[in-house]
Parts: structure tokens; C-alpha cells; sequence
């Protein structure tokens, strides 16, 4: 089944007003993003979509990635997997490119197989629970609103992105515990904000307040860091979002006890491919691969991955507007038609977008 195309459509998409915490940039207005399409000489298509970097990925897939891929078998991802990965050696592509045109070779596959693409990965379940993962809002008070909307929504557990200082966010994560009790499960995401000593200040509050997870206190560069801030602390570390490197450095996390659990996703780790090496090799060691972000390719990961715990569902605004497909039960569930379960209308994406190359 060979590919005969590589498409890029580039679109802007407007962006609620959000931070995830002080000193990183407030998110723009609108987003570049970009719809990818894989088309083979037998007519069936896959896609992918960048919610940002669009036109970035427009200069790569011109440059590089059509000439890499076009007259290849569509079906054989392990081998353009390491094709791209080859090229990363030489391109130094960015994090997300390593996977923007293997989900779109999955859901090419999955249509193929006429299955959704969970099942197609091995199935381990039909619907997931959410957490509501909030953007950093102004205030404690604001924050505990918040929480209580996400609450009434049916959501059963937060996580927090906050301020990225620790006398603020100890503060709102012990009075967040206090306010909703101890039902509700609480987890922390530091955004990488912290320095080795901060991390683990913060991380014994969080210990206190029972939370679930202390998710990225410093930049995953600093290995040995993790490795002590591990030892000290009993609270379960979840790192390895941002670091390159995908299944590889998942690795050494792991063997070099530098976390108890491990992110995984398709976005920064290789796409579908990438993200099923990390989780498999989580399982291996025994530990959580926990998957990173809340869209239709990481709604199946989450299906088809025994050992992760939840779904990433972003708040952004405050009101809170609840993600579509979630239940009252705070419950997700998997798409049910064949592929990822993205209804492109081609001639009305066409005429919306900003630059089309083919």
C-alpha cells in the first residue's frame, strides 16, 4: 500500500487566554495549526493534526518529510519510524514532528483494518476517567472555584498547574485538599518551575496533602536531580514529558530511578509508535505510563494502555466548559468507528486553509 501523498493544510485556530504558570509566555490569540494527510495509491487516507507549530511542520513536511515517505508502503511504521528518527539526526527536528505523520499513518491502518485504532493497539478498555487539568488561574480563590465547577461537572480528580513558586503553591494545594476533602483525587504539575531544593520543599507539602502525583517539578535534563529528589520523597515523581529522546530516554529514567512513573502520548514521543515503545517498557519495569493531553489519538493510547490511570481533559477557562464526550461520571469513552475518529470534511478544510501544500 504504497503512499502517493503527503498533504499539509494550515489553519488558524483561535486559543482561550491561558498561562501555565508565571515566567512562561501567556498563549497567543490564535494558533497555527496543521492538518496532516497521508493519501495511497489504493485511495485510503490517514490523518494527523498539530494544534500548534503549523507552520513549522508546513517548512519540514516540504523540505524533508514528502521525500521521505512518498512511494513507501504505508503499513510499514516500524520502518519509517526509524527512518524519521534517522533523520532526526541530521535535522534535529522538533520534538512533536517525530509523530505527526506516524498517527496519521495508524489511522490509515486502522481504516484499513476496519477497527478504531485502540483496538488495533491490543484494547485494554472502552472508556477512561477524567481528570480535569486545570491552566493557572489568579488566585487561590479563583482556583478552588474552579475545582468546584470541575466537581459539579462530575469530574472526580484535579491537577494543578499553578504559579510555579513555592510558598503560593503550597499554599493552594493545601487549602485545595481541605476544600474538597479527601474523596477527590489531587494531583501537581510543576511545569519544571523548581530548582532541587524548591522541588523537594514543595514536594513534601504535597506528600501532606495526599496528593497522587508530583509531575515535573524541574527540567528533565537534570537526571541525577530526579534521582535524589526521588530517594527523599515518597510521593510517586511522573517526568520524562518534554525530554527528546522518546522510548531511550524513557529508559533511563527508569533504570536510573529517577521516577516512579513515566509520561507518554504521541505528540512528544514519536507519535503512536513512540508512545506504545514508552508504555510497553513502563510495564516492563512495573511503573505507571501515564498519558500526557487530552485529544482523539491520546484518548485511544489511554484505551489501549493497560498501565495508565487517566485522561487528560484541559481547562482553560474559567467558566469551566467541559470537554465534549465526557460523562457525568467523569468518564470518557472510545470512539467507535474505524481509525482515530476524525470527520474531515476536505472541501470546507480546503477552503479555510491558509497555505495548502500537496
Amino acid at each position: 500500500m504504497k503512499i502517493s501523498a503527503l498533504e499539509a493544510y494550515l489553519v488558524e485556530e483561535p486559543v482561550p487566554a491561558h498561562v501555565w504558570r508565571d515566567g512562561l509566555p501567556r498563549s497567543p490569540p490564535k494558533s497555527d495549526g496543521l492538518w496532516v494527510r497521508v493519501v495511497t495509491e489504493d485511495g485510503l487516507d490517514g490523518w494527523s493534526y498539530l494544534a500548534d507549530w503549523g507552520t513549522v511542520g508546513l517548512d519540514l513536511i516540504d523540505r524533508r518529510l514528502r521525500d521521505l515517505f512518498v512511494g513507501w508502503d504505508a503499513l510499514m511504521k516500524e520502518d519509517l519510524w526509524h527512518r524519521i528518527w534517522e533523520l532526526d539526526r541530521i535535522e534535529e527536528l522538533p520534538i512533536y514532528m517525530l509523530g505527526a505523520v506516524d498517527v496519521a499513518l495508524w489511522d490509515l491502518t486502522a481504516k484499513h483494518a476496519g477497527l478504531p485504532l485502540y483496538q488495533v493497539l491490543g484494547g485494554a478498555r472502552t472508556s477512561v476517567p477524567c481528570y480535569a487539568s486545570t491552566a493557572t488561574f489568579a488566585s487561590v480563590e479563583e482556583f478552588l472555584d474552579v475545582a468546584d465547577q470541575c466537581l459539579e461537572l462530575g469530574f472526580t480528580a484535579i491537577k494543578l498547574h499553578a504559579w510555579g513558586n513555592v510558598r503560593r503553591d503550597a499554599e493552594l494545594c493545601a487549602r485545595l485538599r481541605e476544600h474538597v476533602g479527601d474523596d477527590v483525587d489531587l494531583l501537581y504539575d510543576g511545569s519544571a518551575a523548581f530548582d532541587p531544593y524548591e522541588a523537594l520543599a514543595l514536594g513534601r507539602v504535597l506528600e501532606d496533602a495526599r496528593y497522587g502525583w508530583y509531575e515535573e517539578p524541574m527540567r528533565e535534563f537534570q537526571i541525577d536531580a530526579y534521582v535524589r529528589l526521588a530517594d527523599k520523597l515518597d510521593i510517586p515523581i511522573l517526568a520524562g514529558e518534554t525530554s527528546d529522546g522518546a522510548h531511550y530516554a524513557a529508559a533511563e529514567l527508569l533504570r536510573l530511578g529517577a521516577v516512579d512513573m513515566v509520561r507518554t502520548e504521541w505528540c512528544f514521543k514519536g507519535g503512536i509508535t513512540g508512545a506504545m515503545r514508552i508504555a510497553h517498557l513502563a510495564d516492563a519495569f512495573g511503573r505507571k505510563a501515564e498519558v500526557h493531553g487530552g485529544d482523539l489519538p491520546n484518548l485511544h493510547l489511554c484505551c489501549a494502555i493497560p498501565n495508565t490511570t487517566w485522561y487528560e481533559s484541559i481547562v482553560l477557562t474559567n467558566p469551566v466548559v467541559k470537554e465534549a464526550g465526557i460523562d457525568q461520571e467523569g468518564m470518557i469513552h472510545a470512539p467507535a468507528v474505524p481509525g482515530i475518529g476524525w470527520d474531515v470534511d476536505i472541501e470546507a478544510l480546503t477552503a479555510r486553509a491558509v497555505t495548502i501544500s500537496r
